[in-house]
């Protein structure tokens, strides 16, 4: 399977670094491919090289303006000119899809494929590792969105369950996707 993981390519807190970690480990064993950002900086570095080190392949998705912080020698490194071209090829190779800590590029990576899943234009699991409660806010929101019926397809309500998975440990994550 190919699972596509949206995280930051900053260097952050042990307290989000090792369920990363792990989760990548869990990944590389089953025999997974990682799709991701290709970066060779921060957590995307990090998860990169706990797939690989378990034995998964890596599929890099960058884009020409961070070429210089690419990983080198993946099994494939495909390189774009924009950051929604990145983001419709990761898609598009990916069988799931699993958001890790991130800024402002995860959480646009997110809502994208969030709402694409919205309107059926994809089926995919979405799964959110919520590592030390970091996506608390969000799941709040969403939950309100769905409340108040702002998550509609089509004039109808889809469950935000049906939607999105949060879990709280790399072990829930391997059993959504």
């Amino acid at each position: 399977m190919n699972v596509c993981v949206f995280c930051s390519a900053s260097q952050i807190a042990e307290k989000y670094t090792k369920p990363a970690e792990e989760l990548g480990k869990m990944l590389g064993e089953a025999g997974h491919s990682l799709v991701w950002g290709g970066s060779d900086k921060g957590l995307m570095k990090q998860i990169a090289t706990s797939v690989e080190n378990a034995g998964g392949k890596l599929i890099g998705v960058s884009v020409e303006m961070f070429s210089h912080v690419a990983r080198k020698n993946v099994h494939e490194m495909i390189m774009t000119k924009t950051l929604g071209e990145r983001k419709a090829i990761m898609l598009e190779r990916a069988d799931s899809i699993v958001v890790l800590v991130g800024g402002i590029g995860t959480l646009d990576e997110l809502t994208e494929v969030l709402e694409l899943r919205k309107h059926s234009i994809h089926t995919k699991p979405i799964v959110v590792l919520n590592t030390d409660g970091f996506y608390d806010g969000m799941k709040a929101q969403l939950e309100r969105m769905s409340n108040e019926g702002f998550l509609m397809s089509a004039n109808v309500p889809r469950p935000l369950e049906e939607l999105i998975t949060f879990a709280d440990t790399p072990a829930e994550v391997i059993s959504a996707i």
